[in-house]
């Protein structure tokens, strides 16, 4: 389980801890809570339920992993400009006429 949840840190380099909350009060369905820490940013929580405990485990990796990719690309596109930024073209007039220096 360890190995698996440290594969997180491939997402997100600043990942400070990794809570798992087990919930068997439901024995057909067990619930697993999967909190996230990173630095600078709010915790990540991904929750599933399903028929075995190790589905649940890995459906909510997998919710904590795409959203930790996101989260990832958002603060890639923002520093780098991204795709959807707007592309600015200034125009230059030039003139004829040398420089006076």
């Amino acid at each position: 389980m360890s190995a698996k949840l440290g594969k997180l840190a491939r997402f997100q380099e600043r990942v400070t801890a990794v809570n798992v909350t087990v919930d068997l009060e439901h024995p057909d369905s067990p619930r697993v809570e999967l909190r996230v820490s990173v630095e600078h940013t709010a915790d990540f929580i991904a929750i599933d339920a399903s028929e075995n405990l190790l589905g649940s485990l890995d459906a909510s990796i997998r919710k904590a992993e795409q959203q930790l990719r996101r989260h990832k690309e958002k603060i890639k596109d923002r520093r780098h400009g991204g795709a959807k930024s707007p592309r600015i073209e200034v125009e230059t007039e030039e003139s004829d006429e040398p420089d006076e220096a």
